[in-house]
């Protein structure tokens, strides 16, 4: 009778885990980036590039950074609210353009709109990975330390940009 039971037991526990699994939001992964500094990087602007960027010439001002490209579908859905966010000025938004053609982004930023501060090129990707990339778009909210204090993975929706973006850029401002 107890062998009967060991597969019945161990039924359970994996029910239990699949239901609590199916419970979870996977666009809020824990990064484990959040709460630490920013990794360092230097890259070409993607308009200019002879001038180049670090992530040390926003330092002292909160910011966003939000990782996109011209071939992500979800980027273009979320455009539109990036687009509005830079009209409110609330908050400086870097896009980094993430394994991309230059003359590609271009004209994607022609034709749907540039909502960057400034964008750099991130052909190869390194800069991506050691943010913890794994799929475009992604958003890091940054704050005057140059530290990481939330990760939006996928698009910016007007909700994650209302209940959770905004409040924290604002809170980040005031301190």
């Amino acid at each position: 009778m107890n062998r009967a039971l060991l597969p019945l037991g161990i039924f359970v526990v994996l029910t239990a885990f699949l239901a609590v699994g199916l419970t979870l939001n996977p666009r809020e992964v824990p990064s484990p980036l959040v709460n630490k500094s920013v990794p360092p990087f230097r890259l070409a602007q993607l308009e200019r590039p002879e001038l180049e960027f670090t992530h040390k010439d926003m330092l002292g001002q909160v910011w966003l950074l939000n990782v996109w490209a011209s071939w992500c579908v979800s980027c273009r859905e979320e455009h539109p609210i990036l687009i509005e966010l830079a009209k409110s000025r609330v908050v400086p938004v870097v896009g980094l353009n993430y394994k991309d053609k230059s003359a590609e982004a271009k004209a994607w930023l022609a034709k749907y709109g540039d909502p960057y501060l400034l964008s750099v090129t991130d052909q190869d990707g390194r800069v991506g990975i050691d943010y913890g990339v794994y799929g475009v778009p992604e958003t890091f909210v940054i704050d005057r330390a140059g530290v990481i204090r939330y990760k939006q993975i996928g698009p910016v929706t007007p909700e994650a940009l209302e209940g959770k973006i905004l409040p924290l850029v604002r809170q980040l401002q005031k301190s």
